[in-house]
């Protein structure tokens, strides 16, 4: 009887509102000790009391995952369904913090698309700080603009699938929702009409003193004056260096010119020496081929001569009709005539009687007779 939901509450999304929460996380609810001792028989009026008590958010914790009160809070909602203005006044209670964030959870779950944006939105400007519990039993400082943010944006939050709700930018083109409007707004507003008006001041100061100078006064004449006097001062020492800087450009000029030229000759004086040296190998290299052409023709044409000679002879000795023995007796006998001729010319030459002297000569033959040795002259 206890986890029952109440007979006159109505459907939600075509259900009954405690089955928007998984039914593992709904029975560790129906099983814990604040569910049983301090849920009991609550009512719209007294859960404020609880809520109130309140001192952090979470979903499940522990090694047996352990609902949090204010799971347990959130369930008790869903199954006495209070109503919508009661939610909307947990929601803009400013008191206390963890009472907002426990209507604005509800308001999530079962709220239309409309509700959920026109009541939820105005608290991103809630910046107070919220303790959080996680899976692993520690706290975890968080923001109320935080957690409303996770129920706009996120699938899950505490442990609990968010129904889907539609885009913003959907609601507004049908025209269910109105633009959303910054609490800023106002602020850029007066900034943006104090700078138009500081703009305005800055434009009348302007035209003020162009006005004042336009004027003629002893003082403004006498100001004048000496700012014309300083003015041409600093005209005639900017002329004095304008001619210094000139003539020692001029100077510079001249001597980068000399640079030039010289470097210019020296260049000219480069390649004219490697062109000469390149000119000489050219013709050494020519020589040298002419060299070898001629020596490979004269070559060629002392072959084709031994070649001539030597079918010479073959014809020759074509002709010869002796036969082989004949012709090695006759060339015997020729070879030992030489050889008996060359032994006579021989002898006469050591002999010396055939010297050109006549005195020498007779003197040589006297000796060869004598038998000593010639006289050498």
């Amino acid at each position: 009887m206890a986890n029952r939901t109440d007979p006159s509450a109505k459907s939600i999304r075509g259900t009954n509102p405690q089955n928007l929460v998984e039914k593992i996380v709904r029975s560790k609810i129906y099983q814990n000790t604040y569910w049983k001792e301090q849920c009991f028989g609550l009512t719209a009026e007294t859960l404020v009391d609880k809520a109130m008590e309140l001192d952090h958010i979470g979903g499940t914790f522990g090694g047996n995952r352990k609902p949090t009160p204010f799971m347990c809070l959130v369930m008790k909602m869903l199954q006495i369904q209070p109503e919508k203005e009661i939610v909307i006044e947990f929601i803009k209670n400013d008191d206390y913090k963890y009472v907002r964030i426990l209507g604005a959870f509800y308001l999530r779950l079962t709220g239309t698309d409309t509700d959920v944006y026109q009541y939820l939105e105005p608290l991103y400007n809630d910046y107070r700080k919220l303790r959080r519990k996680l899976a692993d039993g520690n706290y975890a400082l968080t923001h109320v603009d935080e957690v409303i943010d996770e129920l706009l944006t996120k699938d899950y939050s505490c442990d609990i699938a968010m129904p889907r709700i539609k885009k913003r930018w959907t609601l507004e083109a049908t025209g269910s929702l109105e633009l959303r409007k910054s609490a800023l707004e106002e602020d850029f507003e007066e900034e943006e009409e104090k700078e138009e008006n500081d703009q305005l001041d800055g434009m009348d100061d302007e035209v003020h003193d162009r006005d004042y100078y336009r004027g003629r006064s002893p003082v403004r004449e006498r100001d004048r004056d000496r700012r014309r006097d300083s003015h041409r001062y600093r005209d005639h020492d900017y002329d004095r260096d304008y001619d210094r800087d000139r003539d020692y450009d001029r100077e510079r000029g001249h001597g980068r010119e000399r640079d030039r030229n010289r470097d210019r000759d020296r260049d000219r004086d480069r390649y004219r020496l490697r062109d000469e040296k390149d000119l000489g190998r050219d013709r050494g290299r020519d020589r040298r081929e002419r060299d070898r052409g001629r020596r490979r023709s004269y070559s060629r044409s002392r072959s084709r001569s031994r070649d001539r000679e030597g079918g010479d002879n073959r014809k020759r000795h074509g002709r010869s009709s002796m036969s082989p023995r004949r012709r090695d007796g006759h060339d015997e006998h020729g070879t030992r005539e030489e050889s008996k001729k060359k032994k006579e010319k021989k002898e006469k030459k050591t002999d010396g009687t055939d010297h050109p002297d006549p005195e020498i000569a007779e003197a040589n033959r006297l000796r060869a007779s004598l038998g000593l040795k010639p006289l050498k002259m």
